[in-house]
């Protein structure tokens, strides 16, 4: 078996993959600042084609509809709203990056987009209903929080028989088993992956303190917080799930105190569960996820 890439090499490979969400943080910053027209925005979705085009496609279905058809985009995103261009923009970016073929993890095709789908559905539900955090913020959060696990199993994968038994064997997290085994893990590599594509501070937070602790910074804490209880209840959902599934240390005593306890959580279960499936469709279990 050949030498172990290194974390750099990791990241390095894995940049190399197409349709890299590289654009993502250049648009959620001029969204997140209030002074951006929408001239602004439409010039930056404008260079990627399949964003622009999904933005005119949604702007035009029956949800959106109801009066003249937009054939621009200024006007497409006039009639979307701030809300509705974040969670399409963060889906389109991020999601053909999450589609590529990479064996790992125990993935059948389309299984690693179809979880973190269903973890940013149950996101942004749970930001709604806490009102901690924005709920756009929260989607792209969940979307991207376990992006590393891409560029692991990419380069990675002759190893997994190894982490695979070292877990077994130890009964710890998968990721104790990954550092274990590669020196590193899939959370160590997602941060750095973000940091390299220049995602914001607040979005590599959630990647980085995964699972979180009391050592998170105050101002990243919501977040934080927020997507580690949605990772739960997408696990819990069951759609997409690989091997590492539950192999997580679940932080319930910090849960509890971000008032995302028990019984929170149960009632989100079908409200995200129906979200998903009407985003998904067929292809909540099995199938590739076309967006």
């Amino acid at each position: 078996m050949s030498q172990i890439p290194s974390l750099d090499q990791v990241c390095e490979r894995a940049l190399k993959l197409p349709c890299s969400p590289s654009l993502m943080p250049r648009l959620i910053s001029a969204l997140d600042d209030e002074e951006t027209g929408i001239e602004e925005i439409g010039a930056i979705i404008q260079l990627d084609a399949a964003l622009a085009g999904s933005t005119l496609r949604l702007a035009n279905s029956a949800f959106f509809g109801g009066g003249e058809p937009v054939d621009t985009l200024n006007s497409a995103l006039m009639r979307l709203g701030i809300k509705e261009i974040y969670r399409l923009s963060a889906l389109a970016l991020v999601g053909r990056w999450f589609n590529q073929e990479i064996a790992g993890y125990g993935w059948q095709q389309g299984d690693f987009c179809r979880l973190s789908l269903v973890t940013a559905v149950a996101a942004e539900y749970l930001a709604e209903t806490t009102g901690v955090v924005d709920p756009g913020k929260a989607y792209a959060a969940g979307l991207v929080h376990e992006i590393g696990k891409m560029a692991v199993a990419y380069s990675c994968a002759d190893y997994f028989g190894d982490i695979r038994t070292h877990q077994r064997e130890h009964g710890v997290a998968w990721a104790e088993s990954e550092r274990a085994i590669l020196g590193y893990c899939h959370i160590e590599a997602g941060a750095e992956l973000l940091r390299r594509w220049n995602f914001p501070p607040n979005l590599i937070a959630p990647v980085e303190h995964n699972p979180p602790s009391r050592d998170v910074p105050e101002e990243d804490m919501p977040l934080v917080m927020v997507v580690h209880a949605a990772k739960y209840v997408a696990t819990s959902i069951g759609a997409g799930v690989a091997e590492d599934g539950f192999l997580f240390d679940l932080q319930a005593d910090l849960l509890d105190e971000w008032n995302l306890n028990a019984e929170v959580l149960e009632k989100a279960f079908p409200i995200v569960l129906e979200r998903s499936e009407r985003m998904l469709h067929d292809r909540m279990t099995t199938g590739e996820i076309e967006l």
